[in-house]
């Protein structure tokens, strides 16, 4: 994965380059390359068919690598703001081709930093995976929305950020245009959300001007988590609306940032309830007090 290993690297869909150089050669900045092992494949048919009250179906998708940077030694959260925005660039480039394949009903991101995480290479990257199926989280979250939108003719994503930034203990930092917040009743030590301000239902049509404040925050956001829980392996998620255009009025996309702190035993897994030892207004003091100190002009 690290440059000059172009050769046992599978070849590229999408790359960001100095110089123009050509694909599949050194001087990539950032590259997205297939799985070597992917979780679904891109050839083949669906063949949705029923075993009794049972279905079933061929894992027919894409699953694909962002290598986030070309030096083996930097991770996301010491990549300068600017490189983290090429990231998130990249993200909606691989979203807007995949979108394209009609059988793909939903895209998820996913990075996993640390073995404890499930991450199986050192080099820093994340993962983008096109599903023929919208995943039960994703799917509750959007009912959940929908639901919300239904009743009070607004979406709760921004609801929850103007509480937040009213309340201002759970806001762990935010800029013109987006808010990192440890979310109310956290699942998760230390799990984080950020959210654009502004609402939005698809990451993929977020303007190349917001990158940079959704960057910063996710930038510092992880550094934090470095300063406070060093060597702390992490998931992010990036959550967008399907691919099927549908509740654009009642979602709103967000990252979620959940550390590896605590395990999913028993309890959890028979009860769907989660013990956290770390209330979320003592994560976010913590977070604050761990980043540079803000600047002012920098806040609306």
């Amino acid at each position: 994965m690290c440059e000059g290993n172009e050769d046992k690297t599978p070849p590229e869909v999408f790359a960001i380059r100095e110089n123009a150089s050509p694909p599949n050669s050194a001087g990539w900045m950032l590259r997205v390359v297939p799985n070597k092992f992917p979780a679904l494949s891109v050839e083949g048919h669906l063949n949705r068919q029923g075993e009794g009250l049972y279905d079933k179906m061929n894992g027919v998708g894409a699953h694909e690598v962002v290598i986030e940077t070309p030096k083996h030694d930097e991770t996301l959260s010491t990549l300068p703001v600017d490189k983290v925005a090429m990231v998130l660039r990249a993200y909606r480039e691989r979203i807007v081709d995949l979108t394209r394949d009609e059988r793909v009903r939903h895209i998820l991101v996913f990075k996993n930093h640390g073995a404890a995480a499930g991450a199986s290479l050192e080099h820093s990257h994340s993962q983008i995976i096109a599903l023929p199926i919208v995943p039960k989280r994703v799917s509750e979250e959007i009912v959940g929305a929908r639901a919300y939108y239904e009743y009070k003719e607004r979406c709760v994503f921004c609801d929850i950020i103007h509480q937040e930034i009213e309340y201002g203990a759970r806001v762990i930092r935010e800029n013109n245009g987006a808010i990192a917040l440890a979310p109310f009743a956290s699942r998760f030590p230390f799990e984080t959300w950020i959210l654009p301000k502004e609402h939005s239902a698809h990451f993929s049509h977020t303007q190349s001007t917001l990158f940079q404040d959704v960057a910063s925050l996710l930038s510092e956001t992880l550094r934090g988590i470095d300063n406070t829980l060093p060597r702390a392996a992490y998931n992010f998620m990036l959550h967008t609306n399907n691919t099927d255009g549908k509740g654009e009025a009642s979602y709103h996309w967000h990252i979620e940032i959940i550390p590896k702190l605590t395990k999913i035993a028993g309890f959890e897994w028979g009860t769907g309830f989660y013990i956290n030892p770390t209330p979320p207004e003592d994560a976010a003091k913590y977070l604050r007090e761990a980043l540079p100190r803000e600047d002012p002009g920098n806040r609306t």
